[in-house]
């Protein structure tokens, strides 16, 4: 469309942080979300400030004749890993930046990129799973090894989904998720099978790594977000004793000997 298409700046902000709200609460780290901001509101001519941090946008845009059009501030109620909707918007801001389509095309575009972007609930947690065996027969895992990991990684993965639906700490979560994969590894010791299970216990909570936190944490730090980097390191490292937590629980209770 030509540059001279008409919108209502007003109507920029709003659709401004819906987009980086569902960048945040997917897990896009914190240049990835400035930057696709930013490049947007200067597609339509205006020029945007952008604050971030853990849980909120503070979002303050003003038109190309330098008057404030929108200053606002939102959070955001929950995070996870989106990899599907971090694509999504990163072509929709490619083809806002080229074509400049109206913007209620784009809050539509953005509306089929959150709608569409969720994978079927039991395709996560059989995807998680053989993920968990693959990598048990990575280190070393006998057969049994694998299909025991698969078990438990889908049982712990289906009690976090459990928890996160009733909207409980995300790190008891984590804790509540580690205790229970390797629960079922410590009823497997107790059927006598304790000289097989070393790979097992050590890959049944994997999927509870926060690896995404971690790899933001090193960017953030990098391109000088050293606050956000910090809030994400620290989050991962309560994620990591949380997932320790519950290993040492299970140890504990069923009396693990090497």
């Amino acid at each position: 469309m030509s540059n001279s298409i008409t919108y209502e700046t007003t109507l920029l902000g709003p659709l401004l942080l819906d987009i980086g709200i569902a960048l945040l609460r997917s897990g896009a780290s914190t240049g990835k979300i400035r930057m696709t901001l930013l490049a947007i509101a200067r597609a339509y001519r205006c020029e945007a400030h952008v604050d971030l941090n853990g849980k909120s946008i503070s979002l303050h845009l003003h038109s190309s004749e330098n008057i404030t059009v929108f200053n606002e501030i939102r959070s955001a109620d929950g995070h996870g890993i989106n990899f599907r909707i971090i694509a999504g918007i990163g072509r929709m801001t490619k083809d806002i930046i080229t074509n400049q389509p109206s913007l209620q095309q784009v809050k539509t575009e953005l509306d089929h990129i959150l709608k569409s972007s969720h994978y079927p609930r039991y395709l996560v947690l059989l995807a998680v799973s053989v993920a968990g065996a693959a990598f048990c027969f990575t280190l070393g895992g006998s057969a049994i090894q694998m299909a025991i990991v698969f078990g438990a990684t889908c049982l712990g993965l289906f009690i976090k989904q459990e928890c996160a639906k009733r909207m409980m700490n995300t790190y008891f979560c984590t804790y509540l998720a580690a205790v229970a994969a390797t629960s079922l590894i410590g009823l497997f010791y107790k059927l006598g099978l304790s000289g097989q299970l070393e790979q097992a216990l050590t890959t049944s909570v994997l999927f509870l790594v926060p690896g995404v936190p971690l790899i933001n944490c090193f960017t953030d730090f990098l391109e000088g977000e050293i606050l956000n980097g910090m809030e994400k390191a620290g989050n991962a490292f309560i994620h990591a004793l949380a997932i320790a937590s519950g290993m040492a629980t299970v140890l504990f209770l069923f009396n693990f000997q090497r």
